[in-house]
C-alpha cells in the first residue's frame, strides 16, 4: 500500500478502536486505482467533530463547522471530516447547512463524480456504491446521480469535470457531457479565482487539449473571464504543437495570439498572481522582439537562460515550429557565454567609483551593462585589470 495510506493507517485504527468508523475517501483513493501520485489523504469518519477530539488529544479546528478536523499524529497532520450530508445549495457553490450523520453511503452520495465517491478501509478494501472503479477502469467521468442536480449544487463542478479530462485523459459521460453544456450558465454564478485555481489545473493537464475541445463543445470557455474566452484564439492553440508547452508558456501564447495591447488589463481579470502577470508580460514584451529578428548573445544573457528557453519555446510552438530541441540549444548558448550573469565579473560597482572618482549616479549602472556586453562580444576579457582600462578609456557621462 502507498506510504501515504500506511502512515495514516494508525489513525483509522484508532478511531474504530474508539467504536466508529474510519475510511480513506475521495482523490487519494481515485489515485490509489490510478497508480498516481499521492500527496495527501482524506479520512472519512462516522466520529463527530467532538468525538475525534476525544479520540486524539493533539487536533486543530481547520474546518469544524463542516466537520473537518486536523488531527496532529506521529508528527504528521492527518484531515478527518465527519460524514454528512448537505442541505439545499445558496449560489450554486455551498450548501445552506450540513448535518453530521453515521452513514457512509449518505456520506459519498453528495460527491460530485463517481470516481471521487469511493472509500478505502485501511485493508484496502474498497466501499464503492456508485461503480466509481467501473468508471475509472472505463476511463469514464460521470456524476454521482442526476447530472443536473450536481451541477447546480455546485457549479464549479463544470470546470472540475473539464479539468479532470486534462489530468486523466478520460471521457465524459453523455449526460454528464450534455448537462455541462446546458448548465454552463451558472459559471456566472462563481469567483474568478475559484475559476482560475480549476484553469490553471487544467492547463497543466497532460490533455489540455482535450479539455479545451470540450469547452467549446460545451459553450464553458464563453463563460471564463477574458482570452480563452474567444474561440477562435482557443482554435489558434488547438491548431499549434502545444503539448510540450508548459502551464505560463500557455498564457504567454495566448496573449500573444490575442494581439492586443492591453495584455496585463486582460490578464488581471484572471486575478492571476501579479508576480505571475509579471513574469509573463517580461517574457511577452521579450517575444515580440525575438519576433522582429534573431537574438544576439547579449539579448540572451539579458534574458537570462529561463525567459530564453520560455520565449523561444512559445516563439517556435507559435510558428507551428518542433521545439523539442530549444531547451538543449539554449543551454548549450549560454555554456559558450563567458558570463551567465552580473555575478560572474571580477569587478564590482564599487571598483567603477574608485577608478572614475566619481560621485555614485545613474552613470554606473550604465558602465556596467557596457563592461556585461563588452564581455559577452568577447571585446575583452573578464579580468579586472583589462576591464580597468576599458573602463578608463571610455567616455563617461
Amino acid at each position: 500500500m502507498n506510504k501515504m495510506f500506511l502512515a495514516a493507517t494508525p489513525v483509522l485504527e484508532k478511531i474504530e478502536k474508539a467504536g466508529f468508523e474510519a475510511y480513506f475517501v475521495g482523490g487519494a483513493v481515485r489515485d490509489h486505482l490510478l497508480n498516481r501520485d499521492i500527496h495527501d489523504v482524506d479520512i472519512a469518519t462516522s466520529a463527530t467533530p467532538e468525538e475525534i477530539k476525544k479520540i486524539f488529544s493533539s487536533t486543530v479546528d481547520v474546518g469544524i463547522e463542516h466537520g473537518t478536523i486536523l488531527v496532529l499524529f506521529n508528527g504528521q497532520g492527518f484531515e478527518v471530516t465527519t460524514f454528512r450530508s448537505e442541505s439545499d445549495y445558496e449560489d450554486f457553490r455551498r450548501p445552506q447547512s450540513v448535518t453530521f450523520i453515521r452513514s457512509l453511503h449518505e456520506d459519498l452520495r453528495r460527491r460530485d463524480f463517481t470516481m471521487n465517491a469511493i472509500a478505502m478501509d485501511r485493508a484496502g478494501n474498497l466501499i464503492d456504491p456508485y461503480n466509481g472503479k467501473m468508471a475509472i477502469d472505463n476511463k469514464i467521468i460521470e456524476t454521482v446521480g442526476e447530472a443536473a442536480e450536481r451541477f447546480k449544487e455546485d457549479a464549479l463542478r463544470v470546470m472540475r469535470a473539464i479539468r479532470f479530462v486534462s489530468q486523466l485523459g478520460f471521457s465524459l459521460e453523455q449526460k454528464t457531457e450534455r448537462e455541462m453544456a446546458n448548465l454552463s450558465y451558472l459559471l456566472k454564478h462563481i469567483s474568478v479565482e475559484r475559476i482560475t485555481a480549476e484553469m490553471t489545473k487544467l492547463l497543466n493537464g497532460t490533455y489540455r487539449e482535450k479539455a479545451l475541445k470540450i469547452a467549446i463543445e460545451t459553450n464553458i470557455y464563453s463563460f471564463w473571464p477574458t482570452l480563452f474566452n474567444d474561440k477562435s484564439i482557443i482554435k489558434s492553440i488547438l491548431s499549434l504543437p502545444i503539448k510540450p508547452l508548459n502551464e505560463i508558456e500557455l498564457w504567454i501564447l495566448t496573449v500573444y495570439l490575442t494581439d492586443e495591447t492591453n495584455s496585463n488589463e486582460l490578464l488581471r481579470k484572471w486575478k492571476l498572481p501579479s508576480k505571475k502577470i509579471q513574469f509573463i508580460l517580461r517574457s511577452l514584451s521579450l517575444l515580440q522582439r525575438r519576433k522582429d529578428h534573431e537574438w544576439t548573445k547579449y539579448e540572451y544573457y539579458r534574458a537570462g537562460i529561463e525567459i530564453s528557453t520560455i520565449v523561444e519555446r512559445t516563439y517556435q510552438a507559435s510558428r507551428n515550429k518542433d521545439i523539442s530541441e530549444i531547451e538543449s540549444n539554449i543551454h548549450n548558448i549560454f555554456k559558450q557565454l563567458p558570463i551567465t550573469s552580473r555575478e560572474d565579473l571580477t569587478i564590482s560597482g564599487k571598483d567603477i567609483l574608485k577608478w572614475c572618482e566619481k560621485p555614485a549616479g545613474p552613470w554606473v549602472r550604465v558602465i556596467m551593462e557596457g563592461i556585461e556586453e563588452a564581455i559577452i562580444n568577447n571585446e575583452i576579457y573578464n579580468e579586472a585589470a583589462e576591464i580597468k582600462r576599458w573602463v578608463k578609456s571610455c567616455h563617461l557621462p
